[in-house]
């Protein structure tokens, strides 16, 4: 089983096959329009001009699960995103990435993973708040936060994950290497 396996919903609710992007670099993130790591829409989006032509897709999860920072419909949220960070790389239908009503990609990602900590003084912040919500979070491959990311290498593999608090110039150096 790899991710080419899964289908996911598109934000008009159709389905699409992970298939399609067979052959591609994948950066697969969950996110949300009002949290404090929302400005890396703009670093993911520089990222996505920057490798888009070399086969690197963006996939965004948008996920209301963590502080409830991702209110509104999937249209309103794509307008958000679209209009205040020009985003252009692929946007599905807010999903659940944490308990049983998570979609199977991302029961799939985070069993298939494992917490890597937090980095930052942003992580001094997230630690709390996370280990209230789960006090084992430390050992298992749980969702702790909005922008945790997934690279796909282009055999539809799982080559890394970036925790929220990860720099992007960490993110982007590993994307480059697997491109």
């Amino acid at each position: 089983m790899n991710i080419y396996d899964f289908k996911i919903k598109t934000q008009d609710g159709s389905e699409v096959s992970l298939s399609d992007y067979s052959g591609k670099v994948l950066l697969i993130v969950n996110t949300a329009t009002g949290c404090g790591f929302t400005p890396q829409y703009d670093e993911l989006q520089d990222l996505y001009e920057l490798h888009q032509k070399e086969g690197l897709e963006i996939l965004d999860f948008p996920c209301n699960q963590f502080g409830e920072q991702a209110p509104g419909s999937d249209e309103e949220i794509h307008s958000f995103c679209t209009g205040r960070y020009g985003i252009t790389f692929p946007q599905f239908a807010k999903v659940d990435v944490n308990g049983e009503n998570a979609i199977p990609l991302y029961k799939y990602l985070t069993e298939n993973t494992t917490f890597g900590g937090f980095s930052c003084p942003m992580g001094l912040i997230l630690k709390p708040v996370v280990k209230k919500m789960d006090k084992d979070y430390k050992n298992n491959g749980n969702i702790k936060w909005n922008f945790t990311k997934f690279l796909i290498d282009r055999s539809g593999e799982i080559v890394a994950r970036f925790e929220p608090t990860e720099s992007l110039d960490k993110v982007k150096a590993r994307v480059e290497e697997v491109l």
